[in-house]
Order: C-alpha cells, then structure tokens, then sequence
C-alpha cells in the first residue's frame, strides 16, 4: 500500500468519519490537544530551568523530575492520542503540510536530545544531584529542549492556519435559473409587445 492509498484509508475510517461529520468533537479534540501539549511544555519547562540553574536549585534533581516526569509523559500520551485523531480526519493535507512535518522532525529532535542527555549527564546525575546546576551537557540538552518545545508551540499553531478541516470539496449549491426568478419576463431577447387595443 503506497502512501497515497494508507492516507485516504484513514481518511475514510470509522473514527475519522465520526469526527468530521460532528459538530463538536474535532473542536473538543483540539482543545485537550492544546490542554495536553501545555503541561508537557509546563512539566518540561520546570526540569529544563533546574538544569539551567534558575529554578528550584534547592531541591534535587533526581527527586524532583521522578515527581515530574510522570506527569509529562501521560500529557504526552494524551497529546499524541488527539493529534492522531485529528490527523486521520485530513490526513492528505497534513502529510503533505511544510509546518506539520517540521513539528513532527522538532518531536524526534526532542527525543534525540532527551537520549543525549540521558547518556552523558544524565549517567552521572548522583555526582551533581543537588548542585544548583547541571553540568554543561546537561545544560545544552535543557536549553535546546526548551527551543525545540518553543518550536513545536508554534508551529502546531501554524498547522491550524495552513489547512482546513477537511480536503472534501463541498458539494455545488443548486443552480439558480432566473427565468423562474421573472416569470413575466420573455425569453427570447425581443422586446415585449405593446398591449393591443
């Protein structure tokens, strides 16, 4: 199955279908889109300013993102379970949308980054546990995750304004005849006649 034929699939599912024939639920389902992808930016936001050392540098790093980091990633789960609802109701348009496929390599950055990280600083985290700061790796992977998530705000908001809900032309409205319109009116061009006497 090319690309092309797997799109229009899901563009012609169950749930895609359900979603776009609805008043209410694509709007719904954008809503916690954005509700989601505020806490994972809010919970990210806070771990990434620890590591810089401008926030919460008196409480250690290992406790405070255990506490964290759960909630980060069940935002994320709820973020990536809307996005892939949306997706499937224009997914032709999205696929091929320069700012939804920018979002989707800054996302495998973000991940990228989070694996860097977890493999230099992160292996050492008991050495500068409660020091204010990470080290440098540490702080180059926090201000680079905050850029890329700053990123990511924008150009999910840049998607909305680039594609429509759906790629279905409307159907064609009824054709007005204006004969109907002047039912007096000749329909040959002439003139009308006078009334005869």
């Amino acid at each position: 199955m090319n690309i092309a034929a797997l799109l229009a699939s899901l563009e012609a599912s169950a749930p895609a279908t359900t979603i776009r024939n609805s008043l209410y639920i694509f709007p719904l389902l954008e809503a916690t889109h954005v509700f989601g992808l505020a806490m994972v930016f809010g919970t990210i936001a806070i771990i990434d300013l620890r590591l810089l050392g401008v926030a919460s540098t008196h409480r250690p790093f290992t406790r405070m993102a255990s506490e964290i980091l759960k909630w980060t990633w069940a935002a994320f789960a709820l973020t990536a379970a809307t996005g892939v609802l949306m997706f499937t109701t224009n997914a032709g348009v999205y696929y091929h949308n320069v700012f939804f496929r920018t979002k989707m390599l800054m996302l495998v950055l973000a991940g990228i980054n989070m694996l860097v990280f977890d493999l230099t600083a992160g292996r050492t985290t008991q050495q500068w546990d409660k020091s204010p700061s990470a080290p440098l790796a540490g702080k180059t992977a926090a201000a680079l995750s905050l850029v890329i998530w700053i990123t990511v705000i924008f150009l999910g908001r840049w998607i909305g304004f680039t594609t429509t809900r759906a790629s279905v032309a409307p159907a064609p409205g009824p054709e007005i005849n204006f004969d109907n319109l002047f039912p007096g009116a000749p329909d040959d061009g002439a003139a009308p006649k006078p009334p005869q006497k």
